[in-house]
């Protein structure tokens, strides 16, 4: 069983709040599309699609009054978690599954859905067979013509790694640039200068020269509202978040080596073995930024172009445990159970993902359990000596890539 990142162009996935209480629908390149049947050697041929969601994934202008369901066709719901994710803030949806544990449906006393919003359906259920399978899908409520908003990350009050980079996905094309990036002041206690860099007309991301120091306290302040970003389109915004930064924690992955170093405050904490991208597959060099953390999700070959010749998914793992997301493209560093012990520290065999020997279900005391515990959304992991390009800085948080002139060279303010 193996694990690719496909070679795509990297766009942004809007915020994602996603906590790891759940895991998505996803691939070692994952779209959020839905998964294709595929049979497994030596697993029970899944069914497809066990979770239905309404509004479809990535729906976008979905109306207020929705609809927004979560069914399965047998078996039952064991979690629904429905999330607005409206400037960097959460905010669970009401909801209740039926006393037949087949669909999930919001209060009805809880009113509409808010209009310009990310919202975020995370959901866990058994089949028929008693299989567990977990989908994660997100959808954009209608934006009202004339206004813009910016989804970004991190989350209000978040506690986040050294390597955090806060990155803007606006609603509109901007051409007003120099007016929006203005409009956003990204502060710091202790004070460093921060830049932003604009990545087309639509994602603004800012970052200091430097990783931000442990304990350093961050303020995102956003004065939107009637800022014109576009010809009669005017932001709505005007809100002040915080995030704080953790411990110094990076990651070092020597891809022909098979070893992964991390180390805490610049001391080695451990050296774990692991398997990246195989030959014809292999896994991007670069600094990278974990930018969502999964306890388990489902990995779809089908969903990020790997389908054999009759067109079927290459692989389809309903359970990977500990996932953490490093690019918008797909490449995750996560737990692996279906690949044999001596694989890792020896044999590069995945689809471009990095790999760490785990159990089913996720073990607490395997390498990728160990690992998991220990990362923070922003912790910085770089990929060295593999047989490929560097990551695009606009691939996931992958600024770091880039030098400070460069960096600086992006914003409109220059």
């Amino acid at each position: 069983m193996t694990l690719l990142t496909r070679r795509a162009g990297a766009g942004w996935a809007a915020v994602a709040a996603c906590a790891a209480l759940l895991g998505g629908l996803t691939g070692c390149t994952g779209d959020g599309k839905s998964p294709v049947e595929v049979q497994l050697p030596g697993r029970p041929k899944p069914p497809a699609e066990a979770i239905r969601i309404t509004p479809d994934d990535n729906a976008k202008g979905v109306p207020a009054e929705g609809p927004l369901r979560v069914t399965v066709p047998e078996g039952r719901l064991e979690r629904v978690v429905v999330t607005k994710v409206e400037d960097a803030q959460q905010e669970r949806v009401p909801g209740s599954i039926a006393a037949d544990g087949l669909s999930w449906s919001p209060d009805p006393k809880a009113g509409r859905l808010s209009l310009a919003a990310k919202y975020t359906v995370d959901a866990v259920a058994l089949d028929g067979h008693n299989r567990r399978q977990a989908r994660h899908t997100t959808f954009t409520t209608y934006v009202p013509e004339e206004r813009f908003i910016g989804y970004f990350k991190p989350e209000n009050r978040s506690t986040v790694g050294t390597g955090m980079i806060v990155s803007f996905k606006f609603s509109r094309a901007i051409k007003e640039r120099t007016d929006v990036e203005r409009a956003i002041t990204v502060t710091s206690n202790p004070p460093v200068e921060v830049a932003g860099h604009w990545f087309g007309d639509e994602r603004l991301d800012f970052r200091p020269k430097e990783y931000w120091k442990p304990g350093t306290e961050v303020t995102i302040k956003m004065d939107l509202r009637d800022i014109e970003g576009a010809p009669g389109s005017y932001g709505i915004q005007e809100k002040t978040v915080r995030f704080t930064v953790g411990r110094s924690q990076t990651t070092v992955v020597d891809a022909e080596a098979h070893t992964m170093q991390v180390r805490r405050e610049g001391q080695l904490l451990s050296t774990i073995p692991i398997t990246a991208g195989a030959p014809e597959n292999t896994t991007y060099n670069g600094k990278m930024v974990v930018m969502e953390m999964f306890d388990v999700t489902r990995m779809n070959g089908a969903t990020v172009g790997f389908t054999s010749e009759d067109g079927k998914g290459e692989y389809d793992i309903p359970d990977v445990p500990h996932a953490m997301r490093l690019t918008n493209s797909g490449t995750f560093l996560h737990g692996n159970y279906w690949a044999s012990p001596d694989t890792f520290g020896s044999t590069n065999v995945s689809h471009g993902c990095v790999g760490l020997r785990d159990d089913k279900g996720g073990g607490s005391d395997t390498p990728a359990g160990w690992f998991f515990d220990r990362t923070l959304v922003g912790d910085v992991v770089e990929v060295v000596n593999s047989q490929d390009k560097t990551v695009s800085p606009s691939n996931g948080l992958g600024g770091w890539n880039m030098s400070w002139a460069d960096w600086v060279a992006g914003s409109s303010l220059t």
